[in-house]
């Protein structure tokens, strides 16, 4: 029996999802209690309660206490994650995205590829965009050995979501390979997209463009920003990702949503901003995706190191709960963090 107390670290959500993911991997009961107590609306919100039924769906397995507000659940994953195609709405604009995380580490230890059309929020605050996901996370993880395939159907944005997401997850045939990125090298190029949703009078995402263009020339960088301007939505909305590659390897992003009365320039500002910021701390990850390895780098067989901006609850979460369910070590120094993963095989499931 795995027992996670929700209320440790960043006391997010992120630690209830990671936990339901290794639990049906490892399909090992799981308690956690405490969900999401730092939050200002603690317990499961509708996305979270999406990430319990869908990892119980897959695996058919049961779970206690699953619905809104809930601040403790009680999960039995079943005996295999079986694969297939699966719709999963989370009933609200919550990050398919994050719910997208919590399928993808179960799915990616099935026997066959799994498909999942996911409905909900693709562009908000706080939580990575699927733009960000498919430029910036997936080219990563198929260094170390994982094929996921990402397309935006239709955006979707707060407050109303609907939007769409169809991702793919490829079986590994043995442990993930580990990361090394520690020295960031030189980034020359940027690339990014700009899209608007019922705004094209507003021309939200050409001014959006021009002016990350704008912020980032002046720091010699050579920027190429698609413009979209998008019919599908279920409402009006924006979101802004930006991201590079250096010559040596690291991959550094920055991405935001937009928002009611939030400017199009103060959004690309915003991004520009970030992105610089995280380049000049040398890291060779930008901010998100240095948790977002974490779990990874911790299923992959050897010592994954990479250098991050700096230290957040969300590494601190991360790497605390990585170390509880798999035993994986991990330490930091000077920004450059390792993790020793404990190199799972497939086979070596029950």
């Amino acid at each position: 029996m795995i027992t996670i107390d929700g209320a440790q670290y960043s006391g997010s959500g992120t630690i209830l999802r990671y936990a339901l993911a290794l639990a049906t991997l490892l399909r090992e009961p799981l308690t956690v209690k405490n969900i999401r107590a730092r939050r200002p609306k603690p317990g499961l919100r509708p996305q979270h309660l999406a990430a319990t039924l869908a990892c119980a769906r897959i695996s058919h397995g049961r779970v206690e206490g699953a619905e809104v507000g809930s601040t403790e659940i009680r999960y039995e994953p079943g005996a295999t994650v079986l694969p297939g195609e699966y719709p999963f709405d989370v009933g609200s604009a919550g990050s398919t995205t994050l719910l997208a995380f919590s399928l993808c580490i179960p799915a990616m230890f099935a026997d066959r590829p799994t498909k999942f059309l996911l409905t909900g929020g693709l562009f908000q605050d706080f939580a990575p965009s699927s733009f960000h996901m498919r430029r910036c996370l997936l080219p990563l993880l198929e260094r170390m050995g994982l094929k996921i395939l990402m397309t935006v159907i239709r955006p979707g944005y707060a407050p109303r979501g609907q939007g769409q997401v169809e991702v793919t997850v490829h079986p590994i045939r043995s442990a993930l390979k580990p990361l090394t990125l520690v020295e960031q090298g030189r980034v020359t190029e940027v690339r990014g997209i700009s899209l608007a949703s019922h705004l094209i009078d507003q021309k939200v995402s050409a001014r959006m463009a021009a002016a990350c263009r704008s912020t980032l020339e002046r720091r010699g960088l050579s920027v190429t920003i698609e413009t979209l301007d998008d019919f599908t939505a279920v409402q009006k909305g924006a979101a802004l990702c930006i991201w590079a590659e250096s010559d040596t390897g690291a991959v550094l992003g920055s991405d935001m949503a937009g928002a009611t009365r939030r400017p199009s320039e103060k959004i690309a500002r915003s991004v520009a901003i970030r992105f610089l910021e995280d380049i000049d701390s040398g890291a060779t990850v930008d901010r998100h995706l240095a948790d977002q390895l974490i779990i990874f780098g911790a299923l992959a067989r050897g010592a994954t190191t990479y250098t991050i901006p700096h230290v957040t609850e969300h590494v601190e979460s991360n790497l605390w709960l990585v170390g509880e369910i798999l035993g994986a070590r991990a330490e930091i120094a000077r920004n450059v963090l390792t993790i020793h993963g404990v190199g799972l095989e497939p086979f070596a499931l029950p």
